[in-house]
């Protein structure tokens, strides 16, 4: 049994990012990049499945520029098995990118695709659920348990009032919530074994892909400076200001 887990380079959860001056986009020049955590959870979750037995061979896919490379060594670092780079310098929106892992997964033939919900850059939460579209295949979101049969998949995934559980026929797509695992420190031997690892590198137009952007983002700009608290005397001034100032009560 083959599981595709498509990865993506974002700017790392810890740095603070900052908007260019011109306010075309985000300023990513010097800046630590990583692998997407939601992305991260998935392929630990593929990793578990193969460690169960019930797979025999884990995927790592990402598409954009040269160094998603890093982030794929990271994959098979995790435990992937190998990686394949859709290698493109276009700005990749979420369309384009469920596109070209349709293109991958009719090469592939994978049983599963399992990918984050959504990446922190951007936090569009689509690309899974266009990939199903495309390949007409049963979804599930926001997995909080994946249980892995030979025909079928059982899924645990949060909703409003709680959690609702799906069992899908495969092929299907999973996309992970953070409750489904926390994944496993990257150990130095690892990190090792994974530069002997094979990655197959492709273009998006060896595909069949037209990855054009047809979203323009029109100005990005920072949250605004929250204002400083004040302190007051008692309890009746405060509620006088809740009342009258902030008009909540």
């Amino acid at each position: 049994m083959k599981v595709l887990v498509p990865v993506k380079r974002v700017v790392d959860f810890n740095v603070k990012v900052r908007v260019k001056s011109d306010g075309t986009g985000v300023d990513l020049a010097n800046v630590k990049m990583s692998m997407n955590p939601f992305d991260e959870i998935a392929v630990e979750e593929a990793v578990r499945l193969k460690e169960k037995g019930v797979v025999t061979e884990v995927v790592a896919i990402s598409c954009g520029v040269t160094q998603c490379q890093e982030t794929l060594r990271t994959a098979m670092a995790i435990g992937a098995d190998r990686a394949i780079l859709v290698e493109t310098s276009e700005e990749l929106q979420p369309l384009a990118v469920a596109k070209l892992l349709k293109a991958l997964v009719d090469k592939e033939r994978p049983d599963l695709v399992i990918l984050g919900k959504q990446a922190i850059d951007d936090d569009c939460n689509q690309t899974g659920q266009m990939l199903a579209a495309l390949a007409d295949v049963p979804q599930a979101t926001f997995a909080s348990k994946v249980e892995l049969a030979a025909d079928s998949v059982r899924v645990t995934r949060e909703v409003d009032g709680g959690a609702e559980t799906l069992t899908l026929t495969l092929p299907a797509i999973v996309t992970t919530d953070l409750r489904l695992n926390e994944p496993r420190y990257v150990t130095l031997p690892n990190i090792m074994k994974a530069k002997k690892k094979p990655m197959e590198v492709v273009k998006a137009s060896d595909l069949g892909v037209d990855v054009k952007a047809h979203l323009k983002t029109l100005k990005v700009s920072e949250p605004s400076r929250r204002s400083a608290g004040i302190k007051v005397p008692d309890v009746a001034t405060l509620v006088s200001k809740l009342k009258n100032d902030a008009k909540v009560i």
